[in-house]
């Protein structure tokens, strides 16, 4: 019974690690394929359909990163990366980018809670410095 408890346990665990990762991909995934499908869009900084074009393909990679463990770094820089700028533009143009600034923090909580080793200091020594 004990044995059985304790894989159901870490299933639940692994599961509810598992919940803020997926939601984030969620918001990614569609923002990334209307980019490359609706590349012709107006009112952007930037309205040229190439730059909408790799500015998909680099989210949707940055998923894909993001989602493999051991280049969950990568993808997650990739993804803070773009929300960042996007954090700027929304700044320069005067629209609210709270909600922007919060999925930027839910992407590397969510890359924290999944893997917390990545976030560890590695080199004590050099704290001191």
């Amino acid at each position: 019974m004990a044995e059985q408890k304790s894989g159901i346990d870490k299933i639940l665990i692994r599961i509810l690690l598992w919940i803020p990762s997926l939601l984030i991909v969620l918001f990614y995934i569609p923002n990334g394929l209307d980019k490359l499908i609706n590349h012709d869009q107006t009112g952007k900084i930037v309205e040229s359909s190439t730059v909408m074009i790799v500015t998909g393909i680099f989210i949707l990679i940055g998923v894909a990163l993001f989602l493999y463990r051991k280049t969950i770094l990568i993808g997650t820089s990739m993804l803070v990366l773009y929300m960042t700028f996007t954090v700027l533009i929304h700044m320069y143009k005067g629209k609210p980018a709270e909600i922007a600034i919060l999925i930027v923090l839910a992407t590397v909580y969510s890359s924290f809670i999944r893997e917390p080793k990545l976030f560890q200091e590695k080199a004590p020594e050099l704290r001191n410095k």
